[in-house]
């Protein structure tokens, strides 16, 4: 899959997620006059920033007003343009829910709608600001696409992609930095999900999205040195989900542990399940957010208090098997 080389060397790069957002936000403006963009009073921490800067007359800010942002989007999208709005993701896909459902996805618009500072990792903005819930949310809606890059580099081509498409989307940021999985030449395409590790004689898949396949590959690769061998799915796209490459990891391997940084309920995790549930049963167990609320602390702490660090997925895993 032509990753990093150095992803599993401590000193790997980082970066910002929502980094790679704003680059491609800037080179789809380049490539197409169509593209807008819109933030809530949030530019430069969703890095809409350069945009702006380089496109003034493209960019418009919203102020703190989520809802009235989804609906003129909506209206710039049945005008002809392409519109990208960005938010917290607490605050877009959350209030605003009803505007994405009613006015962007019931009268399928392409807007695209970028929903940052997701997950517990935002750290000490507490549980009001901390989005466990917006895959449940988004993917719920008939006609929207949902994506979650696992690093700047797959969010910079998610958003030239999702320039190119014809559907509302939304894409899952986080705002801290993560470790570079990916390069230039991996491969990245909506609706597929592509395998980053593979062990020998592989007992269990592990099916992981945004921010935490990092912890995933780490945990995947001690489990191989304690002799259990483990494949990871990159599921950067959960809606439309892989529906192939999931019924053949469960066959081939029997077990599925899917991770990801949200509620269990209704989240990536549930997808997978409805999947299987239909097409090929399998025994699974779910990293995530148990039906709780966030609170303040470091990232760090918040991912080992919640359950989602590596040593809890090496637990997952051997509970499973």
């Amino acid at each position: 899959m032509n990753l990093n080389p150095k992803l599993f060397d401590a000193d790997v790069e980082q970066a910002p997620i929502r980094q790679g957002f704003g680059e491609g936000l800037v080179i789809a403006g380049r490539a197409d006059e169509r593209v807008v963009a819109m933030c809530c009073d949030l530019t430069e921490s969703t890095k809409m920033d350069a945009f702006a800067r380089e496109f003034p007359n493209r960019f418009f800010e919203m102020g703190i007003m989520e809802q009235s942002a989804a609906s003129v989007a909506s209206g710039m999208a049945a005008m002809g343009k392409v519109p990208f709005v960005s938010s917290y993701a607490m605050f877009s896909p959350g209030r605003n829910w009803e505007q994405i459902r009613t006015t962007i996805c019931y009268n399928n618009r392409p807007v695209k709608i970028a929903g940052s500072h997701s997950g517990v990792s935002v750290g000490p903005d507490g549980g009001t600001h901390q989005a466990v819930e917006d895959i449940t949310l988004t993917r719920v809606i008939p006609r929207m696409v949902v994506i979650t890059p696992c690093d700047s580099i797959e969010a910079r081509k998610a958003t030239l992609a999702m320039a190119k498409t014809n559907s509302p989307t939304y894409i899952r940021l986080a705002r801290e930095k993560t470790p570079i999985i990916t390069t230039e030449d991996t491969p990245f395409e909506i609706g597929k999900a592509q395998e980053f590790f593979r062990a020998e004689n592989p007992k269990v898949g592990i099916i992981a999205c945004g921010s935490l396949v990092y912890n995933t590959l780490m945990a995947a690769k001690e489990l191989e040195t304690e002799g259990v061998g483990a494949v990871v799915l990159n599921m950067g796209t959960i809606k439309p989900l892989d529906r192939a490459t999931v019924i053949a990891l469960a066959k081939e391997c029997g077990a599925i542990v899917t991770v990801e940084e949200h509620q269990i309920a209704g989240g990536m995790g549930s997808a997978v399940a409805e999947v299987l549930a239909s097409e090929h049963p399998t025994r699974m167990a779910f990293v995530g957010v148990h039906d709780k609320f966030g609170q303040s602390g470091t990232p760090e702490e918040l991912l080992k208090h919640y359950g989602m660090d590596k040593d809890a997925i090496i637990q997952a895993v051997k509970s499973l098997l």
